[in-house]
């Protein structure tokens, strides 16, 4: 029957093909959060912007948060990100280039935004908090 001195290589490959059955195993070595990651695996990403667009925050919160519709130079998917501070969509332009990072909660919505997963970092390579700050101001194009 079995012989037990060579049994190392079939308990290895049996229990190589048995961890894809484990769903957190598949889902960490499929790669497919990359593929549905509209980042691809970066940290940050440039993107146009298409329009600005206020978005009414979750109850029991009651305000507009101005957010930005933005389209990704590197994969050309359009994403919703959120421009922190008191009244920084004056900064931001249509067709600006904006800098875009997450917003801290790898993918997930932040507060009372529904579903904003992204938030504005620079405008025209010039950092949004400089420009809040009066620090640098926006090149002139």
């Amino acid at each position: 029957g079995i012989n037990a001195e060579y049994m190392g290589r079939k308990l290895r490959s049996h229990r190589r093909e048995q961890r894809w059955a484990d769903k957190d195993y598949k889902r960490a070595h499929l790669a497919e959060s990359l593929k549905a990651n509209v980042f691809q695996g970066a940290s940050h990403r440039k993107g146009i912007v298409v329009e600005k667009v206020g978005v009414e925050a979750k109850q029991p919160n009651s305000a507009i948060r101005k957010c930005v519709r933005v389209q990704l130079v590197a994969s050309g998917k359009k994403i919703c990100a959120f421009v922190p501070r008191d009244g920084c969509l004056n900064f931001v332009e249509d067709n600006d280039e904006v800098l875009v990072s997450g917003f801290g909660r790898s993918g997930h919505a932040v507060g009372d935004l529904p579903g904003i997963r992204f938030k504005v970092v620079k405008v025209c390579g010039v950092g949004l908090m400089a420009l809040w700050r009066e620090k640098k101001e926006k090149p002139r194009a």
